[in-house]
């Protein structure tokens, strides 16, 4: 087991036409995701060290993602989740828009194509978007749909 810990932000909103809540997820970056939908998808987050809180944490890694500051809370916490290879991710939701259209991704740099000694810079998530919940549980990473089942449980507030 791993002592990493990740912390992010999952934004709601209210749905158009009353329709419910819509949850904003970034499209993971980098040659390994562009060509897969389902399953490719995360709430932005990103590690940080035992010396910051995570909260803190989680605010930094939206900007650092997204391009953008975080919104203000209230925050809602949505708990931590033991993601597979040991990862402990905590997440808080803050009802929240943005639009899609104003991130600025932030970059990672890895060697690629593999084993060629070159690297390149490529966008930590390559874009974002809004989705009912029953679609986010399709498009996210399977660990992390505990926090989509998490928020749906909230009281209405």
């Amino acid at each position: 087991m791993t002592d990493k810990r990740s912390a992010g932000l999952l934004l709601f909103r209210d749905a158009a036409g009353g329709a419910g809540i819509e949850v904003l997820l970034g499209h993971m970056g980098g040659p390994y995701w562009e060509r897969r939908d389902d399953g490719a998808w995360s709430i932005p987050k990103g590690e940080y060290t035992p010396d910051e809180e995570p909260l803190d944490a989680a605010r930094r890694e939206f900007t650092e993602e997204i391009g953008l500051p975080p919104p203000e809370g209230p925050y809602l916490p949505l708990g931590e989740v033991r993601i597979p290879g040991g990862k402990l991710v905590t997440v808080w939701a803050v009802r929240a828009d943005l639009d899609p259209a104003l991130m600025v991704p932030g970059t990672f740099t890895m060697e690629w194509p593999p084993r060629s000694g070159r690297t390149a810079a490529f966008p930590e998530l390559d874009r974002v978007a809004w989705f009912p919940p029953e679609a986010a549980e399709t498009k996210l990473v399977s660990s992390q749909v505990t926090f989509i089942e998490r928020l749906l449980g909230l009281p209405e507030g």
